[in-house]
């Protein structure tokens, strides 16, 4: 990544998603909605700069099975990543985080689930969503 592009993000969290997945589109427009600060950016899975970032944080570059939530240079996936994403949402969202209690293998099985299935149950696309000019700066 560039310096510039850098600058662009800094002090803002990172979510990586799988950017043909209808239900990972789906879930972004709706963390954009309530997140109204602009705190979270955005990076499909398949692009370049996500690959940058999965290395470094030492993350495989081949799964699309789960999205990756960045903050504070620490990296967070599957069920604790969408935990920790919904704590930084306008209320009420960030009351789901107390089930961060709950063993992170347990919150996973569920998580899993709805990863394996979530072509069938919702499509996807042969290339990734484009953005509109209104949230085009929050895309990596």
């Amino acid at each position: 990544m560039t310096a510039a592009y850098e600058d662009q993000h800094e002090g803002h969290s990172i979510v990586l998603v799988d950017g043909v997945c209808h239900f990972c589109q789906g879930i972004t427009k709706w963390i954009i909605k309530r997140d109204p600060e602009g705190k979270y950016h955005f990076a499909s899975l398949q692009s370049d700069v996500a690959k940058e970032l999965l290395e470094k944080g030492g993350l495989s570059t081949d799964s699309m099975d789960t999205f990756v939530l960045i903050e504070d240079g620490e990296y967070y996936t599957r069920s604790t990543a969408a935990l920790k994403l919904a704590k930084g949402l306008k209320f009420p969202y960030p009351l789901l985080y107390v089930f961060i209690i709950v063993p992170k293998f347990i919150r996973n099985v569920a998580y899993n689930w709805v990863a394996r299935n979530r072509y069938r149950w919702f499509g996807k696309d042969e290339a990734c969503m484009l953005p509109t000019p209104e949230i085009k700066n929050r895309f990596l």
